[in-house]
């Protein structure tokens, strides 16, 4: 009935998504096995892509080849650039999403590449040969044989759902779990964990009062995602904020010895960042309020997501508090809110390919690996689809560093450090981030998508367009001199020292103040310089000039870095022969077996001793 795969994926969520997408483009024939193909790409929490960190992993799946961008780019419904008041580095862009046009978009790019087959069904275990995984067989017994597969369960696997005292097996609301996998992998000597998440009640539109909350628009010239062709935003839906108060938060304490999370039946943990709003008001006892965003869910549809008000409180307890918030006092819920615990397995026990340690040719990516998120999950999905194909056709491994990308820092952090909690991307985890910035994705990664196949020859073009551009521009901005007369005018306007002299346009860029934008403003000579290229380049160009010194700086910072990444550890060494590192280090360096001295100097419980003793031993 089956042909052999190059690829089984398991599971068609973000991860899933990108996986099948990406093995599929490269060359792979991939089967891609979900339990309901009406739920393919499913926004199982709030209807956005991106936010801080996170829409820079969205640009830097796009500049990969990745789908992810594209899709966000063709269903948003507002855009909005965050943090643009802090320097480039934290600029993080983000949209709200319409959540039926973005199921619908994936599965129209999936059904449209002509490697990827469908089988709705669930998985009940992996085919394993010879330490090998060689397929997957399913609960009606079929056994569908592959060269490579990749898990992306999502909150699927023994997924229990939590409403107040009641609680049921499911992976998600109106969807039963999946049982079989984690037993299996437990068996095989796999550790696994239980983590916990949750949603909000979503509800009527047409039951809110919008006057009484502070209207939050998009852009007044909206950005996208993808560094490709699509359309820009022409109209937007606005979004809203509106807080709790001290009388719905004594509304809440009332369901407090229903609570599933406090009376102990979850015993999985939540994500710190995204706590339930249950928890959110026992953290944080004195505050008298916190924010709530009510986000729409689409174009066309009246359903509402309430933001902020994540719970698994007993649903008459959800709906009483609810009515309490401002412009809620006749809302009418469509569901409660409710968490789910399901298992992980953490992620140390996975290569930097995404390829367990113990299984070959078996991946694992998403929230089976402990992270929270569309962004996260999606781009481990891209790299393990990748690795997947490249080990399928005996290729190199596909690897990317800290300091090329988000997702290189997302990963290594991940099988170097675990996570005992829901993994979620931030700014702050990242050492590079002045390298890494949202602007910049395509000059980054684009070359590297397209050597391995997944980024077309047009991408590449348009990154050498840019490139060329940039180095013009910065050429122009450091060449051309303004006297003060013809200048000094915009900058008195604008607040900033006046010119005693001729100054180059680059030197006016390096104040803070400053902006090309501002310069051109009312000085025709100026704007003429920039007119013939692309606004993009010109942003660049000007991010380049203006912070060139933090740019140098951790430039310095990644070379001394590439020197241990480039010391190589071989896969099979004996660390209980170099007797004089800690009996810690020791322990975690034989689990991970990390690929190079770098990468073991990140392993949390590995000591700076640890590793100088370990390259002394190895002769560097």
């Amino acid at each position: 009935m089956f042909e052999e795969y190059d690829v089984i994926v398991v599971g068609a969520g973000h991860a899933g998504c990108e996986a099948a997408a990406a093995a599929a483009t490269m060359g792979s024939s991939v089967l891609l096995v979900t339990m309901n193909m009406h739920t393919i790409a499913q926004m199982s929490c709030n209807p956005a892509m991106g936010g801080v960190a996170k829409g820079q992993i969205v640009r830097e799946i796009d500049a990969l080849g990745g789908q992810s961008g594209i899709v966000s780019d063709k269903t948003m419904i507002q855009f909005r650039m965050l943090n643009l008041s802090k320097g480039p580095a934290m600029w993080s862009p983000r949209c709200q999403s319409d959540r039926v046009m973005f199921a619908q978009e994936w599965r129209n790019i999936l059904e449209n590449n002509p490697n990827v087959d469908f089988w709705q069904d669930t998985v009940k275990e992996v085919i394993i040969q010879d330490g090998k995984a060689c397929g997957v067989t399913t609960s009606l017994g079929i056994e569908i044989k592959s060269k490579a597969v990749v898990l992306t369960n999502g909150t699927f696997l023994n997924g229990l759902i939590h409403i107040g005292e009641k609680n049921f097996g499911g992976g998600r609301t109106g969807e039963k779990s999946a049982t079989g996998i984690t037993e299996q992998l437990v068996n095989l000597g796999f550790e696994s964990g239980r983590m916990k998440t949750g949603t909000p009640p979503r509800v009527d539109g047409r039951s809110l009062d919008y006057s009484k909350m502070e209207e939050q628009p998009g852009d007044e010239n909206p950005g996208k995602f993808s560094y490709t062709n699509t359309t820009p935003l022409a109209k937007q839906r606005s979004c809203w904020i509106t807080y709790t108060n001290s009388e719905v938060h004594d509304l809440l304490r009332t369901g407090f010895e229903k609570s599933p999370m406090f009376s102990g039946r979850i015993r999985g943990i939540g994500p710190r960042y995204c706590p339930s709003v249950e928890d959110k008001i026992n953290r944080f006892a004195d505050k008298d309020r916190h924010q709530i965003f009510v986000e729409p869910e689409g174009w066309d549809t009246v359903e509402v997501y309430v933001n902020g008000f994540s719970t698994s409180l007993p649903e008459d307890v959800q709906y009483a508090a609810l009515r309490k918030i401002p412009g809620f006092e006749k809302a009418k819920m469509f569901r409660p809110g409710y968490a789910i615990e399901y298992d992980y397995f953490p992620p140390t026990q996975l290569k930097s390919t995404l390829e367990t340690h113990l299984i070959s040719n078996l991946f694992f990516a998403g929230q089976i690996n402990g992270t929270t998120g569309y962004e996260e999950a999606a781009c481990q999905g891209l790299m393990a689809g990748i690795n997947a194909h490249r080990n399928v056709y005996d290729l190199d491994p596909f690897i990317l560093k800290r300091s090329e990308a988000y997702i290189g820092v997302l990963i290594d952090d991940l099988i170097n450090k675990g996570t005992e909690e829901p993994y979620r991307m931030f700014t702050s985890r990242a050492e590079y981030r002045t390298l890494l910035r949202q602007d910049n994705a395509d000059i980054r990664l684009t070359e590297k998508g397209y050597e391995i196949g997944l980024a077309s020859q047009e991408r590449l073009a348009n990154v050498h367009i840019k490139k060329q551009q940039v180095e013009e521009i910065i050429r122009v901005l450091s060449t051309t001199k303004v006297a003060p007369e013809d200048i000094n005018s915009t900058l008195e306007t604008i607040g900033t020292a006046l010119l005693k002299e001729k100054t180059t346009l680059s030197q006016l860029l390096k104040r803070p103040q400053i902006s090309i934008e501002q310069l051109t403003t009312g000085n025709p000579e100026i704007a003429n310089l920039f007119v013939s290229y692309l606004p993009d380049s010109v942003q660049q160009a000007e991010i380049n000039l203006k912070y060139d010194s933090y740019i140098e700086k951790e430039m310095l910072l990644v070379e001394k870095m590439n020197k241990l990444e480039n010391l190589g550890i071989i896969d099979n060494f004996n660390y209980d022969v170099v007797t004089s590192l800690s009996y810690e280090g020791r322990d975690k360096l034989k689990r991970i077996r990390p690929a190079t001295i770098g990468q073991a100097s990140r392993i949390s419980g590995v000591s700076p001793s640890d590793i100088s003793v370990l390259m002394l031993f190895i002769g560097r």
